[in-house]
């Protein structure tokens, strides 16, 4: 603010002083409108004080506590506490993931307000439940200061280069992303159902949408014997994001195979690939407030959290048993809260079935989850 300009002039403070103004009131000056200034009412100052100090300091003294309010409530800190250990060669660990949450501040119309609640909630999972190191955990939100971590297209395919890199047998490896997602037509006969699965950045519109077929060939193809991968994507059409050969289907409880119909290779090379979907291809996925109140979330994201904070380990089959009961549940009692954009399309009868995928197949009720 220029205060030169703010200030009355001398016939408006002459006024000013001569008369007992209430603290709270507002001082309007006719010779240089339209400025409007406005007085604190602050409690500190008793009315001999008010005059004592003087219109300017007390002015200079309101606008420096509004600049610290301001300063302090638009800081957010880092949820990457060390980001030189992310390029060091010479540490590593057995355990790393990439999180990435997206709000989309710059499209109003299709901002979301969980992702990253959802990216705390995974992160809080991963180092309290699992033993990852906070190191070793590559946070991408709008929130983060370091151009480096803003969720670009290129930065998040920066950061899965970086997961999946120099891994060996034993490691763990965590991609998840709460987000937007997207289908567009496939042009490579790589689908059944004629369209390609996507991701969007925070800058698809210049850069475009990260796509199934890049995913894979980011981190899925270069894992090696003994690495695993699990992938959480939190998103709209989801179910076949990374395009692994095999699908479980948990109604049917069986798996069904999901290979390119162009026979273009999928796979690994020797390590295993799991992605948890929030619902299938042709589905939408919720940010609701239903699960907490006033505080939005990811449904899969929230419910998966929920679940394995509370029994470590349970077997795939038995998780995603206990995250399709639960939407189930909420979806009957009526109190998902989606998006006014989700009601707008499904008119408020809306419903996501998780979906797990995997480089290979297993017995879903013997092996174990263990990030």
């Amino acid at each position: 603010m220029d205060m030169r300009r703010s200030t009355p002039c001398s016939r408006c403070r002459q006024r000013f002083m001569a008369k007992s103004v209430t603290k709270g009131a507002d001082v309007e000056c006719p010779s240089c409108k339209p400025n409007y200034l406005p007085i604190p009412a602050d409690e500190q100052y008793s009315s001999s004080q008010q005059q004592q100090y003087g219109l300017r300091s007390r002015m200079r003294c309101f606008y420096s506590q509004i600049r610290g309010k301001v300063h302090q409530s638009t800081v957010t800190p880092s949820l990457n506490p060390d980001p030189s250990a992310f390029n060091s060669m010479k540490i590593r660990s057995s355990k790393r993931a990439v999180l990435c949450g997206i709000t989309y501040n710059n499209l109003k119309q299709y901002r979301l307000k969980g992702t990253i609640n959802d990216v705390r909630n995974m992160r809080d999972l991963l180092i309290n439940n699992f033993g990852y190191p906070g190191h070793f955990i590559r946070v991408l939100t709008e929130e983060e200061s370091d151009p480096r971590f803003i969720p670009t297209r290129k930065n998040i395919e920066d950061s899965l280069r970086w997961l999946v890199s120099g891994s060996r047998q034993g490691d763990s490896l965590v991609f998840f992303y709460s987000g937007h997602g997207l289908r567009q037509p496939d042009f490579n006969n790589d689908e059944d159902d004629g369209f390609d699965e996507t991701i969007c950045p925070v800058d698809f519109q210049e850069a475009g949408m990260i796509v199934d077929n890049d995913l894979n060939t980011l981190i899925v193809r270069p894992l090696t014997p003994g690495v695993t991968l699990h992938a959480i994507v939190d998103a709209c059409h989801s179910g076949t994001i990374l395009d692994l050969p095999k699908v479980y289907m948990s109604k049917e409880k069986k798996w069904v195979n999901s290979s390119p119909p162009s026979g273009a290779e999928k796979r690994t090379n020797g390590g295993l690939a799991i992605s948890i979907g929030a619902c299938l291809d042709h589905q939408a996925a919720a940010d609701t407030s239903a699960f907490t109140a006033g505080k939005m979330n990811g449904a899969l994201t929230y419910i998966l959290a929920e679940i394995l904070k509370k029994l470590p380990g349970p077997t795939y089959g038995d998780l995603f048993d206990l995250i399709n009961e639960t939407l189930d549940n909420v979806n009957k009692s009526s109190c998902l809260a989606n998006t006014r954009f989700l009601r707008r399309l499904f008119n408020s009868n809306f419903s996501q079935t998780p979906l797990l995928s995997s480089s290979a197949e297993f017995d879903v009720y013997k092996k174990h989850l263990f990030l």
